[in-house]
C-alpha cells in the first residue's frame, strides 16, 4: 500500500473523529481506535464514503500489550505508520479532595500511561520522515484550579513530548505536541470551572484537527525554527506566548485571576 497512514486514538468521536475524516480527505489510509465501537463503525463508513479505508479497533490505551497488538496489526495490513496521534483523553474537573482518587487515577492512565503506551508501541515502526502528535493542552503552562491531575498530565505530556524529540530527532521522526484551551466536545459538557467562564469554550474539533494536519506538514518557518509545540487558537497562544516572558510570579496571577480563585 503506498497511500499514507496515520493511527488516531479516541477517533470515534470529537477531535478525533475530525481528525481521522480530515486525514481520509486528504488521501490518507487511517487507523481508527477507541473503547466506543458503534462510533468507530460509523467513522469507517464515513470514511469509506470519501473512498479511502479506515482500520478499526476496540482499544483501551491503558493496556500496553493491547495498543502493541494494534499497531502491530495495523502495520502488518498497511505497510508502514507514518503518523501516530495521541489523542485519547479524559478530563475530571472540580476541587482536587471531592474528585474520588480513582477517578484521579483513571484520568493518569488514560492521559499518562495511554500516551507512554503509544509512543512504545509505535517506535519499532517510526522511519524518517514520521511523526508523532500528541495533545497536550494550554493547561500545560501552569497548572490550572480544578483540573489539577488533567493539567499534570498534560505538564507530563509536554515533557514527554521535548525529550523524544530529541532522542528520536536523531533519526528523522518528528515528536510534537498540540496546545488547545478549551474544546467544544463530549469531554467539556458540563464541565464549570473558573477558567471556563472567564475564557470561555470558543474551539470545535475541526479547529483542532486542522491544527493537527498543519503540524504534521508545517510551514518552511516552522520546519527551520524546528517546532515542538503548536498552540491553537488565538487564546491559546497569546497564553503560551505571554508565558514565555512573564515572571513565575505574574504567571501564577494571571491563572489565579483567570479561575477566579
Amino acid at each position: 500500500m503506498t497511500s499514507r497512514t496515520v493511527v488516531i486514538t479516541g477517533a470515534a468521536a470529537g477531535i478525533g473523529r475530525a481528525a481521522a475524516l480530515t486525514f481520509a480527505r486528504d488521501g490518507w489510509t487511517v487507523g481508527a481506535y477507541d473503547v466506543d465501537e458503534d462510533g468507530l463503525a460509523t467513522l469507517a463508513d464515513e470514511v469509506a464514503a470519501l473512498g479511502q479505508r479506515a482500520v478499526t479497533g476496540r482499544l483501551d490505551v491503558s493496556d500496553a500489550d493491547g495498543f502493541r497488538a494494534a499497531l502491530d496489526a495495523f502495520v502488518a495490513e498497511t505497510g508502514r505508520l507514518d503518523v501516530l496521534v495521541n489523542n485519547a483523553g479524559i478530563l475530571t474537573a472540580g476541587k482536587f479532595e471531592e474528585i474520588p482518587v480513582e477517578r484521579h487515577h483513571r484520568e493518569i492512565d488514560v492521559n499518562v500511561r495511554g500516551v507512554v503506551n503509544g509512543l512504545h508501541a509505535a517506535e519499532p515502526h517510526l522511519r524518517p520522515g514520521s511523526v508523532v502528535v500528541n495533545l497536550a493542552s494550554a493547561s500545560a503552562i501552569y497548572g490550572q484550579a480544578e483540573l489539577a491531575v488533567y493539567s499534570a498530565t498534560k505538564f507530563f505530556v509536554r515533557g514527554l513530548t521535548e525529550a523524544l524529540d530529541i532522542e528520536w530527532g536523531e533519526r528523522g521522526v518528528r515528536v510534537v505536541a498540540l496546545w488547545p484551551l478549551f474544546v467544544e466536545t463530549a469531554m467539556t459538557q458540563g464541565v464549570s470551572t473558573g477558567t471556563t467562564q472567564s475564557l470561555g469554550i470558543n474551539l470545535g474539533p475541526q479547529d483542532v484537527a486542522d491544527a493537527i494536519v498543519a503540524a504534521v506538514e508545517p510551514s518552511r518557518l516552522a520546519r527551520t525554527l524546528h517546532q515542538v509545540h503548536f498552540p491553537v487558537g488565538r487564546q491559546s497562544e497569546v497564553l503560551s506566548l505571554a508565558s514565555r516572558f512573564s515572571p513565575a510570579w505574574l504567571t501564577r496571577l494571571v491563572n489565579k485571576k483567570l479561575a477566579a480563585h
